[in-house]
């Protein structure tokens, strides 16, 4: 295995680093280091993945990751990137999106054990035990001391919301970043905790802390960052038409992962692959170097994709966004396809059309309900041009009775043109 500064560099994961001691430690095994996860929701997206690539790495080298939940910051937030404050989530909404977020991340820890062969050591701390029972003076006295409020003024997000005057900050979220410090000194005094990982405008609260530690305790912390992922066109690469691409697959089918991946453009595919699976950066540049003498398979985007979805959702789930992605873009018999698939996966395949349960509709509010036209006089006009198919045959008379169309007395294939697919069950 590569030193992981070489690894973190080759992969595109490494932004600024405190010192480069943390590599020499890192790579003997067995130190401690965290990363916090904002609660705002139920479910990390695709660019919480980055950080979990990169925690991932350190702990492929022996070391101890600690998930540090943000029960108590999340009653907060943090002012930067944001130009108004952030309404408060009630405590209940935490705790059952920290509960979520836990289970996604040691469910992705543990299938990864099964094909790595690897054991990953982890845990997850709630920074809302730090605080429930210190008393204000407490904090006055144990945290705002080491830190004055010049060096709070100059952040760069605390100064843009106070210079613009059309914005302000509370003092709520004005004391966020004296949180976050208190998360880190209180770790490092009592769990030997030597390094804070973050994105790269993390920066500034990472190492403020580092020296807090040094002026507080005398002793050396650290700080790391990766960078701020775009794609080529400059937009975050996490984002997409559907909005931000959840993890969870009850709010993010892994089919459209699959297909996020799929049309990832030929001058990303490089990048990518490097900071978002496990394939060796040299075998990466090799097989990209091929990958663009028929660019058109698009074989490397297959690649890419499995491997995302299957360190998200495991191998099982990767094997059937591939055999969905077949179906839906390749020309085998579809209705023997769908024939073949037990339930479970027939409901898989439902959602990643976005289909749905069939509920006595008429033919035209079928042809509306999934989407192929947005009224019953454009269905009807649809009909009549031969667009419309149910199971591979075209219908053109709008009066069909397609209530017997139901393979097995399970599904039926509805489909606009040569492309658009949905899939409805009964």
């Amino acid at each position: 295995m590569k030193p992981l500064k070489q690894e973190l560099q080759d992969r595109g994961l490494l932004y600024q680093f405190s010192d480069e001691k943390i590599f020499e430690l890192l790579d003997k095994w067995w130190k401690n280091f965290y990363c916090g996860f904002d609660p705002s929701a139920d479910s990390l997206h695709l660019g919480n993945f980055i950080w979990f690539m990169v925690a991932l790495h350190i702990m492929r080298r022996g070391n101890n990751y600690t998930a540090l939940t943000w029960g108590a910051t999340g009653m907060i937030w943090d002012p930067g990137g944001k130009t108004s404050e952030r309404v408060f989530l009630w405590m209940e909404v935490l705790d059952k999106n920290i509960a979520a977020i836990s289970k996604q991340i040691s469910n992705m820890l543990d299938k990864l054990s099964t094909f790595t062969w690897e054991k990953y050591s982890y845990r997850f701390v709630n920074n809302k035990d730090f605080y429930k029972d210190m008393w204000i003076l407490d904090f006055l006295r144990e945290v705002w001391k080491f830190i004055t409020v010049n060096t709070m003024m100059n952040k760069e997000a605390v100064k843009r919301r106070i210079e613009d005057p059309n914005q302000s900050i509370s003092y709520t979220e004005f004391s966020y970043q004296l949180l976050q410090g208190y998360d880190y000194t209180k770790m490092f005094h009592e769990d030997q905790m030597i390094l804070q990982i973050g994105w790269q405008d993390q920066w500034w609260n990472l190492v403020t802390w580092t020296e807090i530690i040094r002026k507080k305790y005398d002793w050396e912390a650290f700080a790391l960052t990766w960078p701020l992922i775009t794609d080529s066109t400059g937009k975050k690469f996490w984002k997409s038409e559907w909005n931000a691409m959840f993890l969870d697959e009850a709010k993010t089918s892994p089919y459209f992962i699959y297909q996020y991946f799929m049309n990832t453009t030929d001058e990303d595919i490089s990048r990518y692959m490097k900071m978002l699976t496990l394939i060796e950066t040299e075998q990466i540049d090799e097989i990209v170097e091929k990958h663009f003498e028929k660019p058109e398979n698009r074989e490397w985007q297959k690649i890419l994709a499995f491997k995302v979805v299957e360190i998200v959702h495991w191998t099982k789930m990767a094997e059937l966004c591939e055999k969905i992605s077949n179906f839906m873009f390749g020309d085998d018999d579809k209705i023997e396809i769908l024939k073949k698939l037990p339930e479970d996966e027939l409901k898989i395949f439902q959602k990643s059309m976005w289909g749905f349960d069939y509920i006595g509709e008429n033919f035209f509010e079928m042809i509306v309900k999934s989407e192929l036209e947005n009224s019953n006089s454009n269905a009807r006009q649809s009909v009549n041009a031969g667009a419309i198919s149910i199971n591979g045959n075209k219908i053109t008379d709008s009066k069909y009775d397609f209530t017997n169309d139901f393979i097995n007395g399970k599904f039926l294939l509805l489909q606009k043109w040569k492309k658009n697919f949905k899939l409805i069950l009964k």
